[in-house]
């Protein structure tokens, strides 16, 4: 059985305070004791207790409302996702509020209240890292929840997206079948991007079924960048100049790191090889098309509202849909 939402008067209860101070505190009005107002906040995080502000002038104009939280707006990949969303949305007169995580779990975690706070009929999220609290909040919830991106992991509701691990496994796979036997890997910050991490894995599981692991491995602390995997594969090459292939987190450090190759004269594809993942245009306008995995983005998010949509309530059985993947063989590795 769900259990119902939590009420004001749950908060009130737990933090051992009248209603109308919770209400207070929510509203942010009148004078409250620091004491008061943290123990009915940790109340509050508690319960994943959530306002309800659909009487006010957004719901009264009458536009019904699918929240989407996103990592990042400056990483190409999410605007890709954001076009699907945008695009199943377009003939339904659903309007869609954006929050950008920036790939911080309690920042997603107050974007969720405030976004819950307006009675959206769906809300549309990134991954399965979430707080306790966002779990609560999207589990108590009655609305409809799409995790996008991986499917991993057990969602809420529905998950659209790909295995990032089978997708880093068939990666290694192809490059052992392609002769490289000298593995080295360059990526970017595990905490903010846990797929990546997931495909860092499933590339270690087939090399270690084919009797190899990585020779070498560097990782820039801080997202990924053209200019982070430019200077991570140079200090990698540094200290182990001697290997057949490098696998990247991603494109942008790919791309970053062809073109340490063209400033340092190493022949990639011949002396080294590079591949990266999302199949992102740029990998395939660079003088070698990159070799990489396709995601399939826009679909993840055109499917997610489709499938949103289809009931205004959540069923027993949980949906996960697979959207796949493509190997480019490309001709940097």
């Amino acid at each position: 059985m769900r259990r119902s939402a939590p009420t004001l008067t749950d908060v009130a209860r737990l933090a051992g305070v009248s209603e109308i101070t919770v209400s207070r505190v929510v509203r942010n009005k009148g004078s409250i004791a620091e004491t008061t107002r943290v123990r009915v906040q940790e109340a509050i995080v508690k319960l994943g207790y959530v306002p309800n502000r659909a009487a006010g002038a957004l719901a009264s104009a009458g536009a019904p409302l699918i929240g989407v939280l996103l990592p990042s707006l400056s990483n190409i990949v999410f605007p890709e996702v954001l076009r699907g969303i945008h695009t199943a949305l377009a003939s339904t007169g659903y309007q869609p509020l954006i929050g950008v995580t920036d790939y911080d779990p309690v920042k997603e975690q107050e974007l969720l209240s405030s976004l819950l706070a307006w009675q959206p009929a769906a809300i549309i999220t990134t991954g399965f890292e979430h707080t306790d609290a966002t779990r609560r909040m999207l589990a108590d919830s009655r609305v409809r929840v799409a995790e996008l991106m991986d499917i991993d992991a057990e969602p809420i509701d529905i998950a659209v997206g790909l295995s990032q691990r089978r997708a880093g496994f068939d990666a290694g796979r192809h490059l052992i079948g392609r002769g490289y036997r000298r593995f080295g890997y360059v990526g970017h910050d595990w905490n903010a991007d846990h797929r990546a991490r997931l495909r860092y894995e499933g590339v270690r599981a087939a090399l270690a079924e084919a009797d190899l692991g990585l020779t070498a491995e560097e990782r820039f602390d801080g997202p990924s960048s053209t200019m982070a995997g430019r200077k991570t594969l140079a200090a990698l090459l540094s200290w182990e100049p001697d290997l057949d292939v490098v696998v990247f987190s991603n494109d942008d450090m790919a791309v970053g790191g062809f073109f340490h190759c063209l400033g340092a004269n190493i022949s990639v594809g011949r002396e080294l090889g590079l591949f990266g993942f999302n199949g992102l245009d740029i990998g395939q306008v660079l003088p070698l098309p990159l070799s990489t995995i396709r995601s399939h983005r826009f679909d993840i998010g055109r499917i997610a509202v489709e499938k949103l949509l289809e009931s205004s309530r959540r069923p027993e059985e949980k949906l996960i849909v697979d959207t796949g993947y493509e190997i480019i063989a490309g001709a940097t590795a």
